[in-house]
């Protein structure tokens, strides 16, 4: 009977084994968990469960059952720590070995953390991946507590809306010219900027982190301007990479993520791989979309193949952003944009990007009907003309008929 190893109990790791049953695939399915709790949601970590508006038990995707119900034999706290490609065996933390007929790699990705050398190792420094993180920080957010947030990214801006609500003094820095500039206009950068500055979190951009300050536990900062100051606790957001030792370990191609085709597929065509670990082409491009919605697409597509299909992998990218009470939604991608334009709403607003005359993405705040006309548009592969979005009297949905 064939036996599906699939490593990494996360999203993408869920999606591609529920898949897999789904589809009629009746041989055994292994799925294996670094962590010791089953596959759950990790964005509402920095959001909605550090807030403390949802329980442990709403993350987790699948109930306890699903995985008997469905003959999935779901290892947790356990690590797959070497695979043999040649022998096809998976080698785990607890000594034993697996034999696989197919291999899926939806190993995730890890933060980059602050050397200790300027202090990342003291206690009251955290980052946000997993719920371990989020279980270890939530008793610092405590108001009147002083945190310093390091990098102006989603999850720093999202770990600083939290905190703000919560009545923490909130100081964030981010080494660039301005938050959110790996992935967003300056247009959406300013809304942001304004927004938490309106809820008094103190932004300071091009201005990085020197050292953190404290003998076991961090009490202070000082900045790469000369300044310092006095925190109780510190947050890391400065990125992710994918994890890819495994996929080292086991000879497949790697550049900046496990290399895929278009049928999620490695360079060794018994190993797949999808979510934040893998790259992918799009639009003629290399890319690694680290996202919930690629996540669950690339491996249900990954299943299908390894299942005996033939399916295509399309990205369809798509993201969002909770802070405060604005919802964020973006669609598409903005790589290589040369023009913004702003659309204005009643409630909220939009940000078109484009190369040229070409739609490329969309960033709405509190905007859900244009996020999904533009949504539409991009996938259809349609382009209307920028005098069209920014005029107010423009019919947004009209702009979908053919």
């Amino acid at each position: 009977m064939t036996h599906i190893v699939v490593i990494g109990a996360g999203q993408a790791g869920l999606s591609l084994v529920a898949k897999l049953r789904s589809a009629g695939f009746d041989g055994d399915i292994t799925l294996i968990g670094a962590e010791d709790v089953p596959p759950y949601q990790r964005p509402p970590l920095s959001k909605a469960y550090l807030l403390g508006d949802m329980t442990e038990e709403r993350l987790y995707l699948r109930p306890a059952a699903f995985y008997t119900d469905n003959n999935i034999d779901l290892r947790l706290d356990t690590r797959a720590v070497g695979v043999d490609s040649a022998a096809k065996t998976v080698a785990l933390s607890d000594g034993s070995t697996l034999h696989y007929d197919k291999l899926a790699l939806t190993t995730g990705s890890d933060p980059r953390t602050l050397p200790a050398a300027i202090g990342g190792t003291l206690d009251g420094v955290f980052g946000v991946r997993d719920l371990k993180d989020a279980d270890a920080m939530a008793p610092a957010f405590t108001s009147g507590k002083k945190l310093l947030i390091i990098g102006g990214g989603y999850i720093g801006l999202e770990a600083a809306a939290v905190a703000s609500k919560l009545g923490l003094q909130v100081t964030l820095v981010e080494m660039g010219d301005r938050i959110l500039q790996r992935v967003a206009a300056p247009q959406t950068s300013d809304f942001f900027r304004e927004l938490h500055t309106a809820h008094g979190v103190d932004i300071r951009e091009g201005v990085g982190l020197d050292r953190l300050l404290g003998n076991d536990q961090v009490s202070g900062a000082r900045l790469t301007d000369g300044t310092e100051i006095d925190i109780d606790f510190a947050v890391v957001g400065v990125g992710i990479m994918p994890a890819t030792a495994l996929a080292q370990s086991a000879g497949v191609s790697v550049d900046n993520g496990i290399v895929t085709n278009d049928h999620a597929q490695t360079s060794d065509p018994d190993i797949y791989a999808a979510g934040d670990c893998a790259t992918l082409t799009f639009k003629g491009q290399t890319i690694r979309l680290e996202s919930v919605g690629n996540a669950i697409d690339q491996a249900e597509v990954a299943a299908q193949n390894i299942g005996g299909g033939d399916v295509t992998y399309t990205p369809k990218p798509w993201f969002w952003s909770d802070q405060y009470d604005c919802k964020l939604q973006i669609a598409g991608l903005n790589i290589g944009y040369d023009a913004v334009h702003v659309r204005m709403g009643d409630k909220g607003q939009s940000h078109w990007y484009y190369r040229g005359d070409t739609l490329l993405a969309v960033d709405a705040m509190n905007d859900p009907r244009n996020y999904m006309v533009g949504k539409r548009l991009i996938e259809a592969g349609r382009s209307p003309t920028p005098a069209q979005i920014t005029d107010p009297e423009t019919d947004m949905k009209g702009l979908l008929k053919p």
